[in-house]
C-alpha cells in the first residue's frame, strides 16, 4: 500500500531544507499543491531537499518538487541539491528538470501596413501549398483508380454501394425538393417579368433551359458538398485521429485504394444520377406554376420542350456532373486524410473541406459556361 506523502521545511542556519517522506507519486501528491506553493515562497538559494525519509517515486513526484523550487526565489538554477541517499530521486529529478522545454519566443507581429502585408503573404503561401496538396492528391487518386480498373478483383463493391447510398441514393429527396422549388421560383419571376413583354410563352424555355444548363447541376454539386463532402471528410478523419489509417498501412491495405477509391466511383456513380432527378424536379414545378398562373397545360408544356429546346442543353448540363463528383471527391477526401491528432483540427478540415468544394463547383461551373460559349453550345 503506497505510504502518503507528506514533507518538513526544516529551518537551519544557512538555508531552509525541504524533507521528503512517504511516496511521492501521481497517485499520492494530488493535495499537496497548494501547500507546496505557499512553502515555495520561502526556499531560497542554497535550499535543498532531503530524500532520507522518502519512498517510491516517480515523474509526476520529481515535476511537483521541481516546480515548486523554479517558481520560488531560488529560480531556474540548474540542479537542486539533494541531500540522503535514494535509488533514484536525483536521476528524476533531474529528467524532470531536462524535460522542461525552453519558453517559446513570441513570435513578432507586425502593425500597420506591414502587418496586412504579412497576412495577406502568409494567406497567399497557405492557399498555394493546399492547391499543390490538392492537385498532388488528384493525381495519387487518378493513379490508384487506374491500378484498381485495371484489376477489377480489387473493387471493394461492399464499399462502393454502401457510399453510394449513405452519400448518393439517401441526398435523392432534398436535391429533388430544393431543385423543385427553384423551378418554382424560375418560373413565376419568368411569368412576372415576362408579362409585361406579352412574352409569357418563353417561361417554358426558361425553366427548361436554365434548369437543364445550370440550375440541375450546380444545386446537386453544392448540396454534396455541404452533405456528401463533409461527411467524407469526417468519416476519414476520424478514423486517422483513431490511427486507424495508420493501422491499415500496418497490415499491407493501402488508405487510397480503401477508403479514396470507393468513395470516388460512388459519386461519379451517383452525381449524374441526383442531377438528373434535379433536372426533372425543377421543370416540375416549372410546369406547375406555368399551369397555375399562366394557363399552359402540362400536354402544351412539354410539346413546347420538344419543339424549341435541342437537346444540347441537356448535355451541356449532364456532362459537368462527373467533372463536379470528381472534384468533390478528391476535396472530401483529401481533408479527411489531413486530419491532426485533435477534434480542432477535425473541425478545421470539415469547414475548409465544404468551403473548397463549393468553391471550385462555382469556379468550375463558370469555366464550362465560357468554354460552352466559345464552343457555341
Amino acid at each position: 500500500m503506497a505510504a502518503e506523502a507528506a514533507f518538513d521545511l526544516i529551518e537551519e542556519e544557512r538555508a531552509p531544507v525541504l524533507a521528503l517522506r512517504g511516496d511521492w507519486t501521481v497517485d499520492t501528491i494530488a493535495g499537496l499543491e497548494s501547500a507546496l506553493r505557499e512553502i515555495g515562497q520561502k526556499l531560497v538559494p542554497g535550499a535543498a531537499v532531503d530524500v532520507s525519509a522518502l519512498g517510491r517515486m516517480d515523474v509526476a513526484g520529481a515535476y511537483l518538487i521541481d516546480r515548486t523550487f523554479r517558481e520560488s526565489p531560488v529560480g531556474d538554477s540548474e540542479r537542486i541539491a539533494i541531500r540522503g541517499q535514494h535509488q533514484n530521486a536525483k536521476q528524476l529529478l533531474a529528467t524532470a528538470r531536462k524535460a522542461l522545454g525552453e519558453p517559446a519566443e513570441a513570435p513578432e507581429r507586425w502593425h500597420g501596413l506591414k502587418g496586412f502585408l504579412e497576412r495577406v503573404g502568409r494567406i497567399m503561401a497557405a492557399i498555394g501549398e493546399e492547391i499543390v496538396e490538392t492537385i498532388g492528391f488528384f493525381g495519387e487518386t487518378m493513379v490508384v483508380l487506374g491500378r484498381v480498373l485495371a484489376n477489377p478483383r480489387r473493387l471493394r463493391w461492399t464499399s462502393i454501394v454502401h457510399v453510394a447510398e449513405s452519400a448518393g441514393l439517401n441526398a435523392l429527396p432534398i436535391v429533388a425538393l430544393l431543385s423543385f422549388f427553384i423551378g418554382l421560383v424560375v418560373a413565376y419571376l419568368g411569368a412576372r417579368i415576362l408579362q409585361d413583354f406579352g412574352a409569357t410563352v418563353f417561361v417554358v424555355e426558361l425553366v427548361t433551359v436554365s434548369m437543364l444548363r445550370e440550375f440541375g447541376v450546380v444545386i446537386t454539386a453544392v448540396i454534396l458538398a455541404g452533405r456528401t463532402n463533409s461527411a467524407f471528410t469526417a468519416e476519414i478523419g476520424a478514423m486517422k485521429m483513431r490511427q486507424e489509417v495508420d493501422a491499415m498501412r500496418v497490415i499491407g491495405i493501402d488508405p487510397m485504394e480503401a477508403l479514396v477509391v470507393p468513395r470516388m466511383l460512388a459519386m461519379l456513380a451517383m452525381t449524374p444520377i441526383l442531377t438528373f432527378a434535379a433536372m426533372m424536379a425543377g421543370m416540375f414545378g416549372g410546369m406547375l406554376v406555368s399551369w397555375a398562373a399562366l394557363g399552359v397545360s402540362p400536354a402544351m408544356f412539354i410539346a413546347r420542350i420538344s419543339e424549341v429546346v435541342p437537346a444540347q442543353h441537356f448535355w451541356v448540363g449532364f456532362v459537368k456532373a462527373p467533372a463536379f463528383a470528381l472534384v468533390l471527391a478528391t476535396i472530401g477526401c483529401k481533408q479527411g486524410l489531413s486530419v491532426g491528432g485533435d477534434v480542432g483540427s477535425l473541425g478545421t478540415r470539415v469547414t475548409s473541406s465544404v468551403v473548397q468544394a463549393i468553391f471550385m463547383v462555382i469556379l468550375l461551373d463558370a469555366l464550362f459556361a465560357l468554354w460552352f460559349l466559345e464552343m457555341d453550345w
